[in-house]
């Protein structure tokens, strides 16, 4: 993993994109973060709506086009909340024909 130096410091490239582009640039629409799992995320430059494969064998994000899957039932959102939106992750991995 590459590491920067910020203020003498060395920081992983991990950390210093939470640190420094994560929160600001997703406050203000710049970024999408995606929760792969608890304490892995990744940060989107595409923030149209869409979905994404998730490549267990690789760690690979592939972005999938909204169009491309229907969500219906949604249950209804708490009281006093609102859905704002839907991220479906398909975790693919290694395969083949059998």
């Amino acid at each position: 993993m590459a590491a920067s130096t910020a203020c003498g410091y060395p920081l992983g490239r991990t950390a210093l994109d939470r640190t420094i582009l994560s929160q600001p640039s997703t406050e203000a629409g710049l970024l999408r973060e995606t929760v792969v799992e608890p304490g892995r995320s990744y940060f989107d430059t595409n923030t149209a709506d869409h979905h994404h494969f998730f490549c267990e064998a690789t760690g690979k994000l592939h972005d999938i086009p909204a169009q491309q899957l229907s969500v219906s039932g949604l249950p209804l959102p708490p009281a006093g909340t609102e859905i704002r939106r839907v991220d479906i992750i398909v975790r693919i991995g290694p395969g083949g024909v059998p």
